[in-house]
């Protein structure tokens, strides 16, 4: 095996199998190129914005100088590659990542999810998520699909999740949850006054304009159904009305309460993606799952639980002076 610090051709580069560092020499033919450009035709394995995140973390160097995206090379120019791995391949690691379990059994975990945990590895958030906290705490969910995951919260959405412990156990749960039979009960604080109970039946898919939102009938929609019904009406500052509402999921597409209350003209309170506006001391969406209820697969029994509101909910409610509607 030769060397890797042998200076290759720009048509003949070499990858040391025993490192990650890879060197390319420009030929005298070479035009002046940006180096991200460049990259691209010489590692077409790795996406453009990987290069380009790899060169402006210092791992890219041009005649061992650390430089920029946008930097020109020149004919004789000496790139030399740090390959990173990508992050998805260490997403799923166990990390000590705190989090409060309710209750569990041999087959299930109910865990009461806090805001800013994000429940899944994905882009952005590749590490430190509830799947990595699981694999820590409970090592053999290693050998279980998504660590036992069988459905989701947001990130900034607090409260109960169900995690099987066993793939038997896992199958038995995703069934329930397709036919419905899974009872997730939410309360949230909305702007506006909610009308005393209703049901939300309007399909939701991704927001062709904007990628990080979804939207009622939006681009390949899905069926979504929310219930609901309203505790309360109250007012605060400056005589802003506010509901407190309880909302029953029948299907539970991606931002669905949110995405369904906006579609009504009651954006919850904190969810500026959807309207929703900062107030109250309210820095995140105020929704909180509160109540899970399933049939036990093991026993066939039926199990429920609630989780109190958090702290931040608690102190947004108490900045409002409420009335039964």
């Amino acid at each position: 095996m030769q060397d890797t610090n042998t200076e290759k051709n720009l048509h003949d580069p070499l990858l040391d199998e025993t490192t990650e560092e890879r060197r390319f020499v420009l030929p005298i033919t070479q035009e002046p190129e940006r180096l991200d450009k460049t990259l691209a035709l010489l590692l077409p394995e790795h996406s453009r914005s990987r290069l380009q995140s790899w060169i402006e973390d210092g791992h890219v160097q041009v005649n061992q100088q650390v430089v920029r995206t946008r930097h020109i090379l020149y004919p004789g120019d000496v790139i030399t590659v740090q390959e990173q791995a990508a992050p998805e391949s260490t997403a799923f690691t166990a990390e000590p990542v705190d989090f409060p379990v309710l209750e569990e059994s041999a087959h299930w975990i109910v865990v009461n999810k806090p805001a800013g945990l994000v429940t899944h590895p994905g882009a952005g958030n590749w590490t430190g998520t509830l799947l990595n906290g699981l694999l820590y705490r409970y090592p053999e969910l290693a050998s279980v699909a998504r660590a036992g995951i069988v459905h989701r919260l947001d990130k900034m959405t607090s409260g109960l999740m169900v995690v099987a412990r066993t793939e038997t156990a896992q199958t038995h749960l995703v069934r329930q949850l397709q036919s419905r039979s899974v009872k997730r009960e939410y309360r949230a604080l909305v702007h506006g006054f909610v009308a005393p109970e209703g049901t939300i039946n309007i399909p939701i898919g991704r927001d062709p304009h904007v990628p990080v939102r979804m939207a009622v009938n939006g681009s390949a929609p899905r069926e979504a159904i929310t219930h609901f019904h309203c505790l309360r009406h109250g007012l605060a500052e400056r005589g802003i009305a506010f509901s407190e509402v309880v909302c029953k999921l029948e299907t539970g597409r991606t931002h669905q309460i949110r995405v369904h209350l906006a579609s009504q003209k009651h954006p919850l309170l904190g969810d500026e993606l959807y309207g929703g506006k900062n107030m109250l001391g309210a820095e995140r969406q105020m929704l909180h799952a509160r109540g899970l209820g399933f049939e036990d697969p093991a026993t066939g029994q039926w199990v429920q639980f609630e989780s109190a509101l958090p702290d931040d909910m608690n102190a947004v409610r108490e900045c409002i002076e409420w009335k039964i509607p």
